[in-house]
């Protein structure tokens, strides 16, 4: 299972529901990432999207601890192991869990790679990704070139969990 998710230098990613910073080139490699493929994610993340509706050409998982919730075009799971017994048989690399905090938190130890975007300034944030870096279970895999957008620094990362953990 994957994680993927834009943080700043304080490993935030969101303040009052919405992303710190929309870069193009990491919404463009989001797409890729996930196209196809399944996506978990909870319900005040899928109110951020436009409309309000699950992703386009992707199996949308949505967690919500709220019983009468539903949503046209995804599947709902009200926990962790319910979410991980719909997607039983799916191959790990096929399973992208793409926020906010708390799924993040909650699937951290199904995920074996975190694809990062590292934005080089740190913005007002009130949800967070974990750290990464002050977790001995992960290491930083790859890195690319720093990238400007505007300006905006950034770094594609990838994190791999250590063998054995």
């Amino acid at each position: 299972m994957q994680a993927i998710a834009a943080v700043d230098g304080g490993w935030g990613i969101g303040y009052k529901g919405k992303l710190l910073v929309s870069i193009p080139e990491d919404l463009k490699r989001f797409r890729e990432l996930t196209l196809g493929k399944t996506v978990i994610y909870g319900r005040k993340t899928l109110m951020t999207f436009p409309g309000g509706k699950p992703l386009k050409k992707r199996r949308n998982i949505i967690l919500t601890t709220d019983p009468e919730f539903t949503a046209e075009g995804a599947e709902i799971a009200h926990s962790v192991e319910e979410a991980l017994e719909l997607v039983k048989g799916t191959p790990g690399d096929d399973i992208v869990v793409i926020g906010g905090e708390s799924v993040y938190r909650e699937f951290l130890p199904y995920v074996d790679r975190a694809e990062i975007t590292a934005i080089d300034y740190t913005y007002q944030a009130d949800a967070h990704f974990p750290n990464l870096d002050e977790d001995d279970e992960w290491e930083l895999a790859a890195e690319s070139d720093e990238i400007t957008c505007f300006d905006i620094c950034y770094t594609f990362r990838t994190y791999e969990r250590k063998a054995g953990k």
